[in-house]
């Protein structure tokens, strides 16, 4: 049997946090950023967490 391939897509959005967790960027930060306030802006560069419903998804994509 072959080895499984981690998804190379997922590999390159997705980071393991040392708690084991999966941390994402956060979207709708690319374009139409006029319409957009300074505050959104701004709190839309930081990193978050994938939700606990997606996270073994995510795990089993980037680690396989």
């Amino acid at each position: 049997m072959p080895k499984m391939k981690s998804n190379s897509g997922a590999k390159k959005r997705f980071k393991l946090t040392g708690t084991g967790r999966v941390k994402r960027k956060q979207a709708f930060a690319r374009h139409i950023l006029t319409k957009k306030s300074q505050k959104t802006k701004r709190n839309l560069r930081q990193t978050t967490l994938v939700h606990e419903a997606d996270e073994a998804r995510a795990k089993r994509m980037i680690s396989a």
